[in-house]
Protein backbone atom coordinates (compact mmCIF):
# COMPACT_ATOMS: atom_id res chain seq x y z
CA UNK A 1 0.00 0.00 0.00
CA UNK A 2 0.73 3.37 -0.95
CA UNK A 3 1.60 5.77 1.68
CA UNK A 4 -0.89 8.30 2.35
CA UNK A 5 -0.37 12.26 1.94
CA UNK A 6 -1.59 14.50 5.05
CA UNK A 7 -3.59 16.69 3.48
CA UNK A 8 -4.32 18.60 6.42
CA UNK A 9 -2.84 22.28 6.77
CA UNK A 10 -1.37 23.45 10.08
CA UNK A 11 -1.92 25.85 11.95
CA UNK A 12 1.25 28.05 11.47
CA UNK A 13 0.66 27.68 7.99
CA UNK A 14 -2.68 28.76 7.66
CA UNK A 15 -2.07 32.16 10.31
CA UNK A 16 0.71 32.84 7.67
CA UNK A 17 -1.50 32.97 4.59
CA UNK A 18 -4.34 34.99 6.33
CA UNK A 19 -4.99 37.94 3.92
CA UNK A 20 -4.48 41.53 5.39
CA UNK A 21 -7.84 43.63 5.22
CA UNK A 22 -8.24 47.49 5.40
CA UNK A 23 -8.47 46.82 9.21
CA UNK A 24 -5.45 45.29 9.95
CA UNK A 25 -3.72 48.31 7.78
CA UNK A 26 -5.93 50.53 9.77
CA UNK A 27 -4.22 49.26 13.03
CA UNK A 28 -1.10 48.73 11.98
CA UNK A 29 -0.85 52.20 10.41
CA UNK A 30 -2.19 53.26 14.39
CA UNK A 31 0.48 51.14 15.72
CA UNK A 32 3.04 53.24 13.72
CA UNK A 33 1.72 56.06 14.90
CA UNK A 34 1.78 55.20 18.53
CA UNK A 35 5.57 54.25 18.05
CA UNK A 36 6.29 57.24 16.39
CA UNK A 37 5.01 59.78 18.63
CA UNK A 38 6.27 58.29 21.29
CA UNK A 39 10.43 57.92 19.69
CA UNK A 40 9.70 61.36 18.74
CA UNK A 41 8.81 62.62 22.36
CA UNK A 42 11.98 60.43 23.67
CA UNK A 43 14.10 62.41 20.85
CA UNK A 44 13.43 65.77 21.99
CA UNK A 45 13.35 64.83 25.51
CA UNK A 46 17.05 63.46 24.98
CA UNK A 47 18.22 66.10 22.82
CA UNK A 48 16.44 68.36 25.43
CA UNK A 49 18.68 66.87 28.16
CA UNK A 50 22.05 66.73 26.06
CA UNK A 51 21.60 70.36 25.49
CA UNK A 52 20.77 71.07 29.04
CA UNK A 53 24.44 69.33 30.02
CA UNK A 54 26.10 71.38 27.33
CA UNK A 55 24.65 74.67 29.32
CA UNK A 56 25.64 72.79 32.34
CA UNK A 57 29.19 72.00 31.49
CA UNK A 58 29.70 75.25 29.67
CA UNK A 59 28.59 77.54 32.90
CA UNK A 60 31.51 74.91 34.93
CA UNK A 61 33.70 76.10 32.49
CA UNK A 62 33.10 79.53 33.27
CA UNK A 63 33.15 79.57 36.54
CA UNK A 64 36.56 77.70 36.75
CA UNK A 65 38.19 79.87 33.60
CA UNK A 66 36.84 82.72 35.90
CA UNK A 67 38.19 81.10 39.32
CA UNK A 68 42.04 80.21 37.86
CA UNK A 69 41.90 83.83 36.26
CA UNK A 70 41.14 85.43 40.07
CA UNK A 71 44.07 83.14 41.57
CA UNK A 72 46.52 83.91 38.44
CA UNK A 73 45.95 87.75 39.18
CA UNK A 74 46.31 87.49 43.25
CA UNK A 75 49.47 85.83 42.11
CA UNK A 76 50.50 88.72 39.92
CA UNK A 77 49.20 91.20 42.41
CA UNK A 78 51.29 89.61 45.33
CA UNK A 79 54.80 89.49 43.39
CA UNK A 80 53.93 92.92 41.79
CA UNK A 81 53.06 94.50 45.37
CA UNK A 82 56.30 94.58 47.19
CA UNK A 83 58.33 95.44 44.01
CA UNK A 84 55.86 98.92 43.71
CA UNK A 85 56.17 99.53 47.25
CA UNK A 86 60.36 98.93 46.64
CA UNK A 87 60.76 101.41 44.03
CA UNK A 88 58.54 104.53 46.01
CA UNK A 89 60.51 103.89 48.71
CA UNK A 90 63.61 104.58 46.71
CA UNK A 91 62.07 107.53 44.32
CA UNK A 92 61.17 109.33 47.97
CA UNK A 93 64.86 108.63 49.42
CA UNK A 94 66.19 109.98 46.44
CA UNK A 95 63.62 112.96 46.32
CA UNK A 96 64.16 113.74 49.58
CA UNK A 97 67.17 115.35 49.32
CA UNK A 98 65.75 117.87 46.70
CA UNK A 99 62.23 118.47 48.28
CA UNK A 100 64.43 119.90 51.67
CA UNK A 101 66.29 122.17 49.51
CA UNK A 102 63.10 123.54 47.85
CA UNK A 103 61.25 123.90 50.66
CA UNK A 104 58.41 121.59 49.57
CA UNK A 105 56.28 119.60 52.01
CA UNK A 106 55.23 115.57 50.86
CA UNK A 107 52.56 116.78 48.42
CA UNK A 108 55.14 118.72 46.22
CA UNK A 109 53.49 122.37 47.50
CA UNK A 110 55.83 125.21 49.45
CA UNK A 111 55.37 125.13 53.11
CA UNK A 112 53.47 127.74 54.84
CA UNK A 113 52.87 128.72 58.28
CA UNK A 114 49.50 126.93 59.42
CA UNK A 115 47.08 129.31 60.26
CA UNK A 116 44.62 128.86 63.62
CA UNK A 117 41.72 127.41 62.65
CA UNK A 118 38.32 129.60 61.48
CA UNK A 119 35.79 129.94 64.20
CA UNK A 120 32.65 128.76 63.20
CA UNK A 121 30.12 131.64 62.57
CA UNK A 122 26.94 131.67 64.54
CA UNK A 123 23.87 130.97 63.45
CA UNK A 124 21.28 133.95 61.97
CA UNK A 125 19.01 135.06 63.90
CA UNK A 126 15.23 134.43 63.10
CA UNK A 127 13.48 137.59 61.40
CA UNK A 128 9.92 138.01 62.69
CA UNK A 129 6.88 136.97 60.45
CA UNK A 130 4.66 139.32 59.71
CA UNK A 131 1.10 138.63 60.66
CA UNK A 132 -1.72 139.50 58.05
CA UNK A 133 -5.02 140.07 58.77
CA UNK A 134 -8.11 137.85 58.26
CA UNK A 135 -10.02 138.90 55.43
CA UNK A 136 -14.13 139.09 56.32
CA UNK A 137 -16.16 137.91 53.93
CA UNK A 138 -18.89 140.76 52.57
CA UNK A 139 -22.22 141.06 53.47
CA UNK A 140 -24.52 139.87 51.01
CA UNK A 141 -27.74 141.79 50.18
CA UNK A 142 -30.79 139.91 50.53
CA UNK A 143 -32.38 139.92 47.18
CA UNK A 144 -36.07 140.81 47.16
CA UNK A 145 -38.39 138.53 45.43
CA UNK A 146 -40.37 139.40 42.75
CA UNK A 147 -43.98 140.16 43.41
Amino acid sequence: MAAMKNNKISRQHTAAVVQPTARHLWLASLGALVAVRRESKAAVQRASSKVENAVADARYALRRAEADLRANVHDVRSQVEPKVQKFSSDVEARLAPIVDKLGLDKFGVKAKAKRAPRKGSKPATKKPTLRRATRKPAKRAARKAAS
